[in-house]
Parts: C-alpha cells; structure tokens; sequence
C-alpha cells in the first residue's frame, strides 16, 4: 500500500507540477506474462521537456519517501521517448505495450512502415489509440540522483507501439496484427489496464 500512497500522493504530482509536464497515466498488469507490474506514461509538450534543467533537478532531488519506495522495485524498464506517430479520438481504458527491434536499420523505412501500420490498426473495432515511440539513447542513459544504488533497472525500450482499445479483448487483434508485420522482430507484449490519471492540478484529474 505505500507504493500506492507514493505514487498518487507524491510521486504523480511531483512530475505533473514540472513544466511541460501535461499527464500521467498509471497502469497495472491484467495477466501473469506481463511483466513490469506496472506501466506508466507520462506525456509532455515537446521532448526538450525530458531534457530541462527544472527535470533534471527534479530527478536529482529524490525525498526520502521516494528513495523508501523504489528500493522494492524489480525489473523497471524506464526509457524518455520520442512519439514518432499517434492515431485516434484518446485514451482507452486498457492499453497494450509492444516492445520490438525493427528488422531494418534504416530509420527512415522503419518509420514510414510502421507509421502506416499505426494508422492501419485504428480500423480495429473499439481501438481509441495507437502510438510509435522511440526512445532516445542518450536521454535514457543519463544518471542522476534517482538511479544512485538502483539495480531494479533493465534495458530501456528501443522501439515500441502502444495500442489503446476499450475492453482486454479488443487488444487481441491489433496485438496480433503488430506482432506480424515483417519488421517487428523480438517483441515483448505487456497488457495493462488503467488505474489512475493525474493531470496538472488534483480538481482536474480525470
């Protein structure tokens, strides 16, 4: 339960009061292969957001209360990341995160498939999102004080899809769709379910 307390009490409101900070989602694992527990999303105005100086010293000012609760972690995947393509009307309340190495090295091919792929998936009945993101190796990789005598961190994301839909079952199908299209390659497939929004002020959480 301390995890919880943290995370809606301070961590959340913490990260939404940065400048350029617009949302935060949390969510929670809704079967036993999804691995982390947990996914959250943080979504800002542009990515020079991740790279401020206000970010930055956020980051390397970690409370007591935080340093307590990320020594549970285990397995965290963390990567600051570039929304190379985004499709449909808005949040679902179940989201699926697909995790992949693209079978091309040419980024420009890679991006101009797959974004035609994104679009394609919003044809799915009961899809409301579907997402290409990229991390930035650079941005990803640098330590600050919130990293200091960590070891829960895995290897961040390279490329991946987020895939927002209505109902657990109505992510099956663009799933699927994704997982064979000939670039994705090694994919790792979470399947999450929303729990908590939180954006700028608590009265306007939704």
């Amino acid at each position: 339960m301390d995890f919880y307390q943290w995370h809606i009490n301070e961590h959340m409101p913490e990260r939404t009061d940065i400048t350029g900070f617009l949302r935060g989602r949390r969510y929670k694992a809704i079967d036993s292969e999804t691995h982390p527990e947990f996914f959250t999303l943080y979504e800002v105005e542009n990515f020079d957001v991740l790279v401020s100086e206000n970010y930055a010293n956020r980051l390397n000012s970690p409370t007591p209360w935080t340093r307590r609760a990320v020594a549970h972690f285990l397995n965290t995947s963390r990567g600051l990341a570039r929304v190379l393509s985004t499709k449909g009307p808005g949040p679902g309340g179940v989201l699926a995160t697909i995790r992949f190495h693209p079978a091309t090295r040419d980024y420009d091919e890679t991006v101009e498939d797959l974004s035609s792929l994104v679009s394609n998936l919003m044809e799915f009945p009961l899809i409301t999102g579907a997402h290409l993101c990229k991390s930035d190796e650079q941005a990803t990789g640098i330590r600050t004080a919130e990293h200091e005598g960590r070891t829960d961190y895995d290897a961040p994301p390279n490329w991946f899809i987020l895939v927002e839909t209505c109902t657990p079952e109505s992510l099956e199908a663009p799933i699927q769709a994704v997982l064979e299209h000939p670039i994705v390659r090694n994919a790792i497939v979470g399947r999450y379910a929303a729990e908590y929004t939180r954006l700028k002020t608590a009265s306007s959480a939704g």
